[in-house]
């Protein structure tokens, strides 16, 4: 038997052991994990939104709020009637 005392004596380690420690974390993820989810999330992130853009793209809001005040699309998506064509 052992003397029930707070402190316990420090196991023996070995030199030829592997070193074992816990590592870091943050929401049970190391870094590593939150490196690799973020970069996954961002890549769904970016397809989702220009899903939606390309879908919603013809919405007037969104292309003139939006799309039109990107460089090089502004002449892109510019859908002035020609005077011709105007009834008015």
């Amino acid at each position: 038997m052992f003397a029930p005392t707070a402190r316990r004596a420090v196991a023996q380690a070995s030199a030829y052991a592997p070193k074992y420690y816990i590592p870091r974390t943050a929401a049970g993820m190391t870094l590593g994990t939150a490196v690799q989810l973020g970069s996954i999330a961002a890549g769904f992130g970016v397809a989702l939104g220009s899903g939606a853009l390309f879908i919603f793209g013809e919405v007037p809001r969104v292309r003139n709020d939006i799309l039109r005040k990107l460089p090089f699309f502004d002449t892109y998506y510019d859908r002035r009637i020609a005077p011709e064509d105007n009834p008015f």
